[in-house]
């Protein structure tokens, strides 16, 4: 390594989701490439888990600022960013790297005023889409287009969230670049079913298995995977779901399938550590990701690493990655019929599922290895410092 930096990765919460993964792994990199680096977040609180306590990692340091919140709040967002810009200029950090929409404002504007040589933000998601009230849409591009301009570089996760950006006016096309989201795809691809896993959950030896692998929340798509689930199992009785997440919406996905009558077919794992996910992916047939807000799925880019088809909306980045009748099915978003077309295909269709589920691991394992993610972000912050340093 031609030089060491000083870096600090931002985030508002360290729940067990997508985001929180790729931030983690970025650090693990980086560590390991022997960078300093520090992880600055809010507070992680309710029913998502916190991923910092289910991982081994090597020994960084982690501060938490109270005031740097999910939500939107004029106050505490003001303090967050003096908390910030304080904590970057006392600490002298080479590169700020924040990610997702509050942190991406606070951060980067708070690390330019700070005087932090090199500042680059993930795109992780999009905080304006089209199931989003104009007026929120309205102010979420404004204030991307903000703090866009007190950065060197933008990454986004899917090729998907640039082109929105760009057609947003947010920044120009030559400020983004695509670094796909990392992960252990080699432990993925090694998985292999465990009979008595599968018989703690409940789940019957000769069912067939739909997976669903996210957090139980109104924008990861539940209110379409139960009414399409009714409609599977009346004409697939033999239909399982396998359910890996928590979240606020738990209490509620189980007063609508006992309304629906099919809560004996549900099986819910609860929060899995990630190190874990894989166990629980490789029991299922086919995947179900059926968000209408998300950047690239971690969760079908695991399935398919475990050689499990996959099926979701034709939306923001999944179509990326659930390449039609190759490695799954895309559906018109919201058409719960489609879905379950395609669902009794993949059951029906003797190999068809071996078959997308074998092409999409050889499409994914190494593309989205976490450790080619990290090479590419040490070298764009290498490029950088060093143009800023020179100047």
């Amino acid at each position: 390594m031609s030089e060491r930096l000083k870096i600090c990765h931002v985030i508002t919460r360290m729940i067990v989701g997508g985001a929180q993964e790729n931030t983690l792994l970025s650090i693990v990199g980086h560590l390991h490439k022997g960078h300093e680096v520090v992880l600055l977040t809010g507070p992680s609180p309710g029913r998502e888990g916190k991923l910092l306590q289910n991982v081994d990692t090597p020994p960084f340091e982690i501060v938490e600022i109270p005031s740097l919140v999910r939500e939107l709040d004029p106050w505490r967002d003001f303090q967050a960013y003096r908390q910030l810009r304080r904590f970057f200029r006392e600490r002298g950090f080479d590169v700020v790297h924040t990610h997702s929409s509050k942190a991406g404002v606070v951060g980067r504007i708070a690390a330019r005023h700070a005087g932090v040589p090199v500042v680059v933000h993930t795109v992780h998601g999009q905080a304006f889409h089209p199931y989003e009230k104009k007026w929120k849409n309205a102010f979420y591009k404004f204030s991307e287009w903000l703090s866009a301009r007190y950065c060197d570089r933008i990454f986004a996760v899917a090729q998907a969230m640039i082109d929105q950006c760009v057609a947003a006016g947010i920044a120009p096309r030559e400020k983004y670049q695509v670094v796909y989201s990392g992960m252990d795809t080699g432990r993925f691809a090694a998985a292999k079913a465990e009979p008595e896993l599968r018989a703690s959950l409940g789940i019957p030896a000769e069912a067939r298995v739909v997976v669903t692998v996210a957090r139980l929340f109104p924008q990861k798509g539940y209110e379409y995977v139960i009414p399409a689930a009714k409609e599977l199992i009346a004409r697939h009785p033999e239909t399982h779901f396998l359910i890996v997440g928590d979240g606020p919406m738990y209490d509620r996905i189980h007063v609508e399938l006992e309304t629906y009558g099919i809560a004996e077919h549900f099986h819910f794992a609860g929060l899995v550590p990630p190190d874990q996910v894989a166990r629980y992916l490789v029991l299922g047939d086919v995947l179900w990701h059926l968000s209408l807000h998300e950047g690239l799925p971690r969760s079908v880019v695991q399935a398919l690493a475990c050689g499990i088809p996959a099926i979701g909306f034709r939306l923001d980045g999944t179509p990326e990655v659930i390449i039609d009748n190759e490695t799954g099915f895309c559906t018109t978003p919201e058409a719960v019929d489609e879905v379950v077309a395609a669902t009794c295909r993949i059951w029906e269709e003797p190999g068809l599922g071996k078959r997308l589920g074998e092409t999409g691991r050889e499409r994914v394992v190494r593309q989205f290895d976490w450790r080619r993610m990290c090479e590419i972000l040490e070298k764009e912050y290498l490029e950088l410092h060093g143009l800023k340093t020179r100047h």
